[in-house]
């Protein structure tokens, strides 16, 4: 499940692929309620939420961008969905830590009924969509979700259910159904909003814990994991998206970004392989480099395991080091900058106090990874910005340690100001440094093996829908989708 503290972000856009023409889905953004919150407890919320992740084309629209990218506000990144017939708008989490889209439905016990994010929860009714179906115990599709831990089976009523239990206590049940999912086309400069596809989502009937609470409150979760009973893996089934995404996060106080069903092109991007056989997204990190000089860290330490290895996580605000690791990744930083930086200890965290620009004061980081790609870090992607003391500004070590794990996860602190590309059917990710206020390239696949480029740039200014393209021969569809993201820097 999404953390509930990502990086506060704006209107974002998201491209797929469908066969024949392009979609777009209305991800709309919410303001959290203003409140500060201290490192300390953005960093449980953290840990709390890693104990609950999962164990087990033609044409461009033109999204207005609403909302700011504010560090001293929590909230969350989600979605506007639609589902049923007639159709019914869903705002989702989105969690690339879980397999599984849920929305709350109309029976169901312990779900919130408001939310602080300004936004009108709703809730599913089966029995008002002409269109949707229960999920049997005998659907091939919840024998692919019993498989991977997302489905279970009860003999007495023969219903495809699941019930996910977080380690905060948190949790939430319910059944499985078919229902269409509601696309708006876009097909050379055309919009059309009859575009549909059938998915099979949960329908929550309780919910405990932490997600009973409404000032974060949404009407559930959109998850982005590779499993069968992924939506990117069920479309992609269907030959309506290819089965890759990607993410271009602002990282600036304006917020906002992308995010595409697709792929994003860029000469710069370097792949490295996803570790086979895992249930998240984890990567093969093999050293870390300060100033150019790699750290005396056993490469074992970040070996994949149980419990250990690398994961990329956008539902993770910040971003945690293996424990053999945070101390000569920490001392290192220190080292490398001038003595006459003053240090202090904030609740636990190394921070510095400095007059000056950060980039002229820290060291490059750079994390190599295996096949020789190397996810560079700025100052501004390993440290946070806390407050002010005597008119010098408190910066920290965002990373954090996992006390007594060796597990290392890369949040939104790290992937925000880069491309980064999820690539299910290479079984890799890519990355490039990028401005994402910027456009950007997106290509899909057909059946055919062409594929088209897309301009998903144009976004949130007043450019006609023709304007905003890069056109080929090749006739691809291209599905648009604005989201919302929220990711909370809150501290001190």
């Amino acid at each position: 499940m999404a953390a509930a503290f990502l990086v506060s972000v704006a209107f974002l856009v998201a491209a797929v692929v469908v066969s024949g023409s392009p979609v777009t889905l209305t991800l709309e953004r919410a303001f959290p309620s203003n409140h500060g919150v201290e490192l300390s407890h953005l960093k449980a919320r953290d840990m709390l939420r890693h104990r609950r992740v999962l164990q087990t084309s033609n044409g461009v629209v033109d999204f207005q961008v609403q909302g700011t990218f504010d560090p001293f506000q929590v909230g969350l990144y989600f979605t506007k969905v639609q589902l049923g017939t007639p159709p019914v708008e869903f705002y989702v989490q989105i969690d690339t830590g879980s397999d599984v889209l849920w929305v709350s439905c109309s029976s169901c016990n312990g779900c919130p009924q408001t939310s602080g994010l300004q936004i009108q929860l709703s809730f599913f009714d089966p029995g008002r969509s002409s269109t949707s179906s229960l999920i049997s115990c005998s659907d091939q599709r919840c024998n692919s979700g019993v498989q991977s831990s997302d489905a279970s089976c009860s003999s007495q009523n023969n219903q495809c259910s699941y019930t996910f239990q977080y380690g905060d206590g948190s949790g939430t049940s319910g059944y499985y159904v078919s229902d269409m999912m509601h696309l708006n086309t876009i097909f050379e400069g055309s919009m059309t909003t009859n575009s549909t596809a059938p998915v099979v989502f949960g329908c929550s009937n309780q919910q405990s814990g932490d997600l009973t609470k409404s000032d974060r409150a949404v009407d559930g979760i959109f998850g982005f994991g590779q499993q069968e009973m992924s939506v990117i893996s069920q479309l992609s089934s269907q030959g309506i998206a290819p089965r890759v995404f990607s993410h271009c996060l602002k990282g600036d106080s304006s917020g906002g970004g992308i995010l595409v069903l697709g792929e994003i092109v860029e000469p710069n991007i370097v792949y490295t392989p996803l570790v086979p056989s895992q249930p998240h997204y984890n990567l093969n990190l093999q050293s870390i480099a300060v100033n150019g000089q790699t750290l005396q860290i056993d490469s074992s330490v970040f070996a994949t395991s149980n419990n250990r290895g690398t994961i990329v996580d956008s539902g993770t605000t910040l971003a945690y080091l293996a424990e053999e690791a945070y101390d000569p990744f920490v001392n290192a930083i220190t080292a490398a900058i001038p003595q006459s930086v003053r240090t202090v200890v904030s609740r636990g965290n190394q921070c510095y106090l400095i007059t000056a620009s950060v980039t002229d004061i820290f060291p490059q980081v750079s994390l190599n990874f295996a096949g020789g790609a190397s996810l560079v870090l700025r100052p501004q992607d390993y440290l946070i910005q806390q407050n002010s003391i005597g008119g010098a500004a408190v910066w920290c070590i965002g990373f954090q340690k996992i006390q007594g794990q060796a597990v290392t996860i890369l949040g939104d602190l790290v992937l925000k100001d880069k491309i980064f590309v999820y690539d299910l059917a290479g079984q890799r990710i890519g990355w490039a440094n990028y401005d994402c206020s910027l456009s950007v390239n997106v290509s899909a696949t057909t059946g055919t093996s062409r594929s088209e480029f897309v301009n998903a740039g144009e976004i949130g200014g007043s450019t006609s829908l023709r304007d905003g393209l890069k056109m080929t021969k090749t006739r691809l569809l291209a599905l648009f989708m604005h989201i919302t993201m929220i990711c909370g820097f809150v501290f001190l």
